[in-house]
């Protein structure tokens, strides 16, 4: 049984009904319930490799003429998908003819695109050459203020790029842990007994 459910995760089935493709965007809008930019969703929608480019722009099409999804323009003339309570009813009612694995998929792949955008925006890592080596400069933002901006000495590129690396892989626990060392640092005790 245990195989059975492997294969079934590693199998990938893309959706071939247009009409299934409508109702699963739909869903997505309604769970992330933000409005989202085209480019975006369409990155979410066709990374997953559940929905073709054919079948996402033929299903788009439908949803914006049958006012299931209005289009909004925002202050920086940035398109955005807005789901409509049409739209909103669409997702709610016709949720289960689409296979519960597929909307999954898609949401998680949601979150996890939104969690690296914010990411990319309050995490940088740049490399800054000298002359007998890199700088790796790591920066965290938190509301616009710098929890951390510090640089990193390495004798070279390549391993000024594997700290950049690693600090990205978990941005958050490295800073704790600096954060940990800097709070237990403490001066250290001497022996000043005459042996």
């Amino acid at each position: 049984m245990e195989n059975y459910l492997k294969l079934s995760e590693m199998a990938s089935f893309e959706l071939k009904d247009v009409n299934t493709v409508s109702i699963l965007i739909c869903y997505l809008l309604h769970r992330i319930d933000k409005p989202i930019e085209a480019e975006q969703l369409f990155e979410i929608a066709v990374s997953t490799d559940i929905i073709n480019y054919f079948f996402y722009q033929d299903a788009i099409d439908i949803l914006i003429k049958n006012n299931s999804i209005n289009i909004e323009t925002d202050e920086n003339d940035i398109e955005k998908y807005v789901l409509t309570d049409k739209g909103r009813l669409c997702a709610r009612k016709f949720k289960h003819y689409v296979p519960k694995s597929f909307r999954d998929k898609l949401v998680g792949t949601a979150l996890k695109y939104f969690a690296q955008l914010k990411l990319n925006n309050e995490v940088t890592v740049k490399y800054i050459k000298l002359d007998n080596g890199y700088y790796v400069h790591f920066r965290c933002l938190d509301l616009k203020n710098d929890l951390i901006d510090m640089k990193l000495f390495a004798p070279d590129l390549t391993q000024a790029k594997l700290i950049g690396e690693k600090i990205l892989l978990n941005p958050v626990g490295f800073y704790s842990k600096i954060i940990n060392i800097a709070l237990g640092n403490m001066e250290e005790e001497y022996d000043l007994t005459d042996n």
